[in-house]
């Protein structure tokens, strides 16, 4: 008898998480969108790394 309460009590649980669906993403993604601006530093600075070593050559020969 008790067995059959556990039971069922073990199935009702396991189809009540199945039921359950997870919450919605937001739509605004902060840690994305701060990912974002940090790749574009990061690729600004890789670009402006050559103009940077031409001027520093440019100072020391003047």
């Amino acid at each position: 008898m008790n067995f059959s309460r556990i039971l069922v009590f073990v199935f009702a649980c396991l189809v009540a998480m199945c039921a359950v669906s997870a919450a919605p993403e937001p739509r605004w993604k902060v840690f994305k969108k701060i990912e974002k601006v940090g790749r574009n530093v990061r690729d600004g600075i890789i670009k402006a790394g050559p103009a940077i070593g031409v001027l520093g050559q440019a100072k020391a020969l003047g």
